[in-house]
C-alpha cells in the first residue's frame, strides 16, 4: 500500500501568519516558510514550518519578543 500523507493545505497560511506576527515585532526570517522535503518524503509525515537561518541580531530579538510575551 502506498504512503499516506499527513497532507495540510493550511501550511502556507501558518507560515504567512506567523511572518505577519514576526513582523508585527519587527522581526524578519527571510527564508521562513513550508519545508519543501517534507512534501517528498516517503513515510506519513506533517509539513514543516522552516524558520531558517537568521542572524545574532535577529536571533536575539526573537528572544526578547518572546519574552516580552511572557511577562505580561
Amino acid at each position: 500500500m502506498p504512503p499516506t500523507h499527513d497532507h495540510h493545505p493550511d501550511a502556507d497560511a501558518c507560515a504567512e501568519e506567523l511572518r505577519a506576527a514576526l513582523a508585527a515585532h519587527g522581526i524578519t526570517l527571510p527564508s521562513l516558510g513550508v519545508d519543501l522535503p517534507t512534501f517528498a518524503s516517503r513515510y506519513p509525515t506533517r509539513p514543516l514550518v522552516s524558520l531558517g537561518n537568521c542572524n545574532v541580531l535577529t536571533a536575539r530579538a526573537l528572544t526578547a519578543a518572546l519574552l516580552k510575551g511572557v511577562e505580561r
